[in-house]
């Protein structure tokens, strides 16, 4: 009986043993085809045994830490653009990195509409003239992260398993459409390797990818953590419920299904169990999961596609958004990096107070530009197949944000009003001039005091915009593109569209 508790307390120390003694291992950000961020410094993370020396070894840099709690990092002095490089990470044990670029690196997140990769896609429209583009997709130095999708986690994870890939005819496929156009125009623009890290997940609200602490300690946010919590407390019962009316469910989805067939029909979804809120990434759950393992890996800034699950609540989303955009500059710790949104295309169920709440924040928040994609929508088909504009305007917001080269990356943003008798005169920024894409200026209506909106003339005089209806004698406010799939054509001579928008904001 000793002999047998003396056996147990050796094969408990040695695994404690075992455990304590953990081989070095970066972040699994850092492994073979990688991008490091040019210019900045540069961050460098991973486990190693408590008090262990880990030697992290980069061209001309040798940099050293201790692991502390099992955790080291380590930070390279800015880098100039180049490679490919070899990274070498030693301790007790030592770790090789090969074919490393130095350049660009930008973060890609969202969600279907960023998530839509290149290649076919079950139940969604091919990408216009992917098979062309991906038959010319030879570009070596673009790569991509991409984080697969990871369910929600209560507290921040670590790291996540997944690893970089060359862009090449055959893996371009897999790599988000919007985030390739974006990398390739770039790349041919500045001719430094571009690495794109691919985070999104479709239909998830802003609130998902907000820390849960950034959203209780915001007032006018605090309730959709009060939700949240009401939710768990309530998901018992709710599983119950289902399993108790499951097989009802499924013999009606199944009667449905055989009539959707005949009728040749979309067949209906399939009844599931209610997934649990922590697993869901409700409230946190994928900043947890999909965003925080990527911190702190040096950037250059982020492209956004997400708000059609925000889309019933503008008016939120107009507070909600800049705070996680607050918190993500704040946990990067790289100041105020820019942030590309693009805002919703035209679609039949998304309505025009979303593509407001996208414009007023970019004109609230610093550092931030607007996307717009009037011309790429599809008004019955949430995931547009058009995505190369949006890659390609996304590149030019870059240059001018992030890089400081002189152009224009904006359409026409409406600035002010002025009443001139039975008319109103709109002025707008960006842009030397303005430009009607067909012969007659449209998407305008004007009303008076009594709100009542009508469709209205619009003749382009200059930099202005004059716009009149001659039923209405004294108007007070003109909206553009006010509807959820806008007919509109306002470009400015840069050929990018203008943001619809109204007068009489709330």
């Amino acid at each position: 009986m000793i002999r047998n508790s003396k056996s147990l307390f050796l094969v408990a120390f040695l695994l404690v043993h075992a455990i304590v003694k953990a081989e070095v291992q970066p972040n699994s950000l850092f492994s073979d085809h990688m991008v490091l961020q040019r210019d900045i410094a540069v961050p460098v993370w991973g486990t190693a045994s408590e008090g262990e020396k880990v030697t992290v070894t980069f061209n001309d840099q040798q940099v050293s830490a201790t692991a502390v709690n099992g955790k080291w990092m380590v930070k390279l002095n800015p880098l100039k653009a180049g490679g490919p490089f070899v990274m070498a990470i030693a301790g007790t044990n030592t770790i090789t990195i090969n074919d490393i670029q130095v350049g660009e690196v930008w973060l890609c997140g969202g969600q279907s509409n960023m998530e839509r990769h290149l290649g076919l896609q079950g139940g969604q429209k091919p990408i216009i003239n992917w098979e062309a583009e991906a038959a010319a997709a030879n570009y070596p130095l673009i790569r991509q992260f991409y984080l697969p999708r990871v369910g929600g986690s209560a507290e921040p994870l670590a790291s996540v398993n997944a690893n970089w890939t060359v862009c090449t005819p055959g893996s371009v496929k897999g790599f988000s459409a919007v985030g390739y156009f974006f990398a390739r125009d770039l790349f041919n623009e500045l001719k430094v390797p571009i690495g794109i890290i691919h985070s999104s997940w479709g239909g998830t609200p802003a609130e998902k990818w907000t820390s849960r602490e950034t959203l209780a300690g915001n007032p006018a946010l605090k309730e959709l953590v009060d939700a949240y919590n009401r939710s768990i407390s309530d998901y018992p019962a709710r599983l119950e419920n289902y399993k108790k009316n499951e097989p009802a469910l499924l013999e009606k989805w199944a009667a449905d299904t055989l009539l959707a067939r005949q009728a040749g029909k979309s067949l209906p979804r399939k009844p599931s169990a209610p997934v649990h809120p922590v697993k869901a990434g409700d409230c946190g759950g994928l900043y947890n999961s999909m965003i925080a393992p990527l911190i702190p890996y040096a950037i250059k800034g982020v492209c956004w596609y997400q708000g059609e699950a925000n889309n019933t609540r503008a008016k939120q989303y107009q507070t909600l958004l800049p705070v996680m955009i607050n918190s993500w500059r704040s946990a990067w710790n790289e100041g105020d990096f820019p942030f590309l949104i693009v805002q919703i295309a035209p679609y039949k169920d998304m309505k025009p107070e979303i593509r407001e709440a996208q414009l007023l924040i970019t004109q609230q928040t610093r550092n931030t530009a607007l996307i717009v994609t009037t011309d790429c929508g599809d008004s019955s088909d949430i995931h547009p197949a058009n995505k190369q504009p949006v890659g390609a305007r996304l590149a030019l917001a870059a240059r001018a944000l992030a890089y400081k080269q002189r152009l224009e990356y904006s359409g026409p943003v409406y600035a002010s009003m002025k009443k001139q008798g039975d008319k109103i005169v709109l002025r707008f920024t960006h842009g030397k001039g303005l430009a009607a894409k067909g012969e007659v200026l449209k998407g305008f209506s004007i009303a008076g005091a009594d709100q009542q909106f009508v469709p209205a003339t619009a003749t382009i005089k200059g930099k202005k915009i004059i716009v009149f209806n001659d039923t209405v004698k004294d108007p007070v406010a003109v909206r553009y593109g006010w509807a959820n799939v806008p007919d509109v054509n306002l470009y400015n001579s840069d050929a990018l569209p203008a943001s619809p928008f109204r007068t009489d904001v709330e």
